[in-house]
């Protein structure tokens, strides 16, 4: 696989937009159902955030720009007009940049499209989740399947590329009904499908259910078998997986995600984005992280007074760091490059990783070193989150 790892002097912008038409039970987003919204005071936040931070950093490069949420799809076009028309006006953007706006399938939603791809959008990434209309309604989706149909189909019409996400290892869905949606998602699909595990996180509907003892997701083992089925088949179709729960032909990566997996520079704008980034301090270099208030009105009074949204701007330690990129890493099937880390670092991933538990999950198994790549085997892949939580205790 081609890396797609940036220029140090190459920059991505996260914009999110937080409101939704209702909430998923699942979702623990930072998103909100809102009625009446002043779209041009949103204009006005969203400009004004970016001159902020075109002051702190001034020539870098624009890579890509991700509208999130949220459903971005909600935003008038006039408002992702005016986003990148600003941002062009304030930084230089690179050739072959990426812009991505995620998207519902819903008919008020689709028929933006033409407007969203007039306005710069080049990458669309839909919010379909599942193909049937029985999970979708379990899942809360306010669409069917006509118009999540009807949106690809628009998308494949407007955008030079799209994406799409379906959640499975739902209650009573066994591998062999994932597969028959699985096959069916490929007949449909671009160059690049997002496949998530349905898992239940606190501060959600789902989460209040299943405390209370009620079944919404599959057992350990037919979610196991779900998970190796996504990647054999997927594999085969020429849509390997490049991260956990992303897959793409060679070369239709989501770059702007691989900013984050990378741990490149970014920017968040928006009620709770985040940020991550480099900037000279006197004549050295130091490593923010950002971190903006969530609830949208106090992030646009904080915006109209002091010209940013933030409620944490941290210098980060190089361990600190360090952890971070090793967490976002080794979610990629390529792994993490040796020599990349040390040109980020100044230090080898060596110094960093505790070689006895390193050479223990080797061992194992669920780890691979080869002379400049250190990265997660598929079982290493499967149990991501208790290999970290070794690694990093």
């Amino acid at each position: 696989m081609t890396s797609l790892q940036g220029s140090e002097d190459n920059l991505a912008i996260y914009v999110h937009w937080p409101f939704c038409q209702s909430k998923c039970p699942y979702c623990d987003f930072n998103s909100y159902v809102a009625q009446n919204i002043d779209h041009a005071t949103w204009r006005q936040a969203y400009r004004q955030e970016l001159e902020y931070y075109a002051q702190q950093l001034p020539g870098r490069q624009i890579s890509s720009i991700f509208f999130g949420g949220g459903t971005p799809s909600l935003m008038e076009p006039a408002t992702v007009n005016l986003v990148l028309e600003t941002i062009a006006q304030l930084w230089p953007q690179t050739k072959d940049i990426e812009i991505t706006l995620e998207a519902n399938p819903t008919s008020v939603e689709s028929d933006k499209f033409a407007a969203f791809r007039d306005a710069g959008v080049n990458r669309l990434s839909l919010g379909v989740q599942a193909l049937n209309n029985e999970a979708l309604k379990f899942l809360g989706r306010v669409h069917d399947v006509d118009q999540a149909y009807r949106a690809m189909d628009l998308a494949k019409q407007y955008f030079p590329r799209f994406s799409f996400d379906l959640i499975y290892a739902r209650h009573n869905q066994t591998p062999e009904m994932w597969e028959q949606e699985l096959r069916q998602a490929l007949a449909l699909a671009g160059d690049h499908l997002s496949l998530y595990q349905l898992t239940i996180e606190p501060s959600t509907q789902f989460y209040t259910l299943a405390q209370r003892g009620e079944p919404l997701t599959a057992p350990d083992e037919p979610s196991a078998l779900m998970y190796e089925l996504t990647q054999n088949i997927l594999s085969d179709a020429g849509l390997p997986a490049y991260e956990i729960s992303n897959h793409a032909r060679p070369g239709q990566e989501s770059r702007h995600n691989m900013t984050y997996w990378h741990y490149d520079d970014y920017i968040g704008l928006g009620p709770g984005a985040h940020g991550r980034y480099q900037k000279d301090v006197n004549g050295k270099k130091q490593r923010y992280a950002t971190d903006n208030h969530r609830a949208p009105d106090v992030w646009i009074k904080q915006v109209m007074t002091d010209r940013h949204g933030q409620r944490q701007d941290e210098v980060l330690d190089l361990k600190t760091a360090q952890r971070e990129a090793l967490m976002m890493g080794l979610r990629l099937t390529e792994g993490i490059s040796c020599e990349h880390w040390q040109t980020k670092f100044s230090e080898s991933l060596g110094d960093f990783l505790p070689a006895s538990k390193l050479e223990r999950l080797i061992n194992e198994g669920y780890m691979f070193r080869d002379n400049n790549v250190l990265r997660a085997t598929k079982a290493g892949l499967q149990r991501l989150n208790a290999v970290l939580g070794y690694l990093a205790a």
